[in-house]
Order: structure tokens, then sequence, then C-alpha cells
């Protein structure tokens, strides 16, 4: 079974596209892109899969507990 959430199959190479992003931003920068990505999967969960919502959903959380890891204690 394919993990769309995790490791889906279209990211390729040694270097995950996310890693890339966090490198080439500031702390600051990077906050604000992954609370970016919360809200564009909980913005469009209903519409874009209707059959399978439950994925966005899954998306948004994965990028809200990164978020999470990315902030001081």
């Amino acid at each position: 079974m394919t993990d769309w959430v995790n490791h889906p199959p279209h990211y390729q190479g040694d270097i995950e596209c996310i890693d890339a992003i966090e490198a080439c931003m500031t702390d600051e920068a990077f906050i604000g892109y992954l609370k970016g990505s919360v809200f564009k999967y909980l913005w469009r969960f209903e519409h874009k899969n209707p059959k399978n919502p439950r994925e966005d959903i899954e998306k948004a959380l994965w990028f809200l507990n990164k978020l999470h890891n990315k902030l001081p204690p």
C-alpha cells in the first residue's frame, strides 16, 4: 500500500523537498511555510479528493507536527 502522506512515490532522491526548503529559509520563514501548508490542506480537504478527504487531513497533521517540532520548547 502506498503511503501518500509520509512517503509518496513521486518523491525521489536522497534529499526530501521539505529538507531543501527548510535549508534555504530562515527559521521564521520556514515556520510561515509550515503554517501555510497546514492551512492549505485544511482548506481543500473536502474538495480535492472527495472519496478520501482523510488524506489531506493527515497531510495537514504531518505539517502541523513538523511545525510543533520546529518551535522552541
